[in-house]
């Protein structure tokens, strides 16, 4: 298969060949399955592991706030949704339950969260989520290109937000602080 490549508002994509592509981590291939099947345009970058978001912003040559953390959020047994917050924020939990009418959350642990979306911690994007949960963007994120998890670690995956609404049918709502 040879190299193809897709114009994109921005962003080029890459269609590495069978050979490139084999060396991706299966999470980052079904990310970018994902992405071509829901017509987001990504940009995947190759990057040291890190072992915070600082770090990989600082890999990057980004600030914390251009990325976007993706949180896995447990609102019942067996029932979980996806918060996008900005890199240099943390969540709003009264806001979060408000907006659901809800008075308990919880963050399942790592186990759980691999299990409800077959990403590990540290790559979990809704792109090629093993289950399709709901999706909150924090309002700071509309409009703006952001860095997320890309399904496997050592990368990250540049995303225009509002594709990412679109595709999902994302809510935007006040969801940090």
């Amino acid at each position: 298969m040879r190299t193809q490549h897709r114009r994109w508002p921005k962003i080029e994509l890459t269609i590495m060949n069978n050979e490139l592509a084999n060396e991706l981590a299966p999470g980052v291939r079904r990310m970018l399955a994902a992405a071509e099947q829901r017509g987001i345009a990504v940009e995947l970058r190759r990057r040291p592991a890190a072992n915070s978001l600082e770090e990989a912003a600082e890999l990057l040559g980004i600030r914390p706030s251009e990325m976007a953390k993706t949180i896995v959020v447990r609102r019942s047994r067996g029932s979980y949704l996806f918060a996008l917050i900005p890199g240099d924020t943390q969540i709003a939990w009264p806001k979060l339950r408000s907006l659901l009418g809800v008075s308990k959350m919880k963050l399942p642990d790592a186990a759980e969260a691999l299990e409800a979306t077959g990403y590990e911690r540290g790559t979990i994007t809704p792109i090629g989520s093993e289950q399709s949960w709901p999706v909150i963007i924090d309002q700071r994120l509309a409009g703006h290109r952001a860095a997320l998890g890309a399904g496997g670690h050592g990368y990250s995956a540049f995303v225009e937000i509002d594709d990412l609404v679109r595709a999902y049918g994302a809510a935007v709502a006040d969801i940090a602080d």
